[in-house]
């Protein structure tokens, strides 16, 4: 919980990627709190102090119970995640169209055959450039957990993609810290 704090005060990407991960990990302890406080929260319960770790299994409690009310324990994201691609992606639509920082959309543009050749493996048609972006990067983490080769071509995308998402987290945060 804590480290998902951090995150998305720091990088909302990272962020994303790190919640879609507990995602998967609370489905593979079969969205039982006993499963996960042994296999997940136990292991790092000498580095926390005793409210850290009664936040943390309040954490894990409270996506849990989001998880079986928003029926999304076998696939899909919580509504909460969701909101970010939104929210990211009409950043995205504001960045492109307000011409403000050229970097941005030449950027985009760079990745754009990426993007749409990954779109085409998509089961969603209309699912949205940012949210196609993600879904790549999840799939390279993947990968990389389970150790499997990855073909340079993919690596080549990977380090572009990334490169265009850090921009638009900058973004993001600047936004952010502007709207205080």
């Amino acid at each position: 919980m804590l480290l998902a704090q951090k995150l998305k005060k720091e990088n909302i990407i990272e962020y994303l990627l790190y919640m879609w991960q507990t995602e998967d990990i609370i489905r593979a302890c079969g969205l039982d709190m006993e499963v996960i406080n042994e296999h997940v929260i136990l292991p790092f319960a000498a580095t926390m102090t005793d409210k850290e770790l009664k936040q943390t299994r309040e954490w894990y409690e409270s996506l849990v119970d989001m998880m079986k009310r928003e029926g999304v324990q076998e696939k899909g994201h919580l509504q909460l995640n969701k909101n970010i691609i939104i929210e990211l992606n009409e950043l995205h639509q504001s960045l492109m169209s307000r011409g403000k920082d050229a970097a941005y959309p030449a950027k985009f543009y760079h990745i754009l055959p990426f993007v749409v050749q990954l779109k085409k493996s998509q089961p969603d048609t209309e699912i949205s450039d940012i949210e196609v972006c993600f879904n790549f990067l999840y799939g390279i983490l993947l990968l990389r957990l389970k150790k499997a080769e990855i073909s340079e071509e993919t690596i080549k995308a990977q380090e572009e993609i990334s490169k265009f998402m850090v921009l638009l987290a900058r973004n993001w945060h600047a936004d952010d810290a502007n709207s205080l």
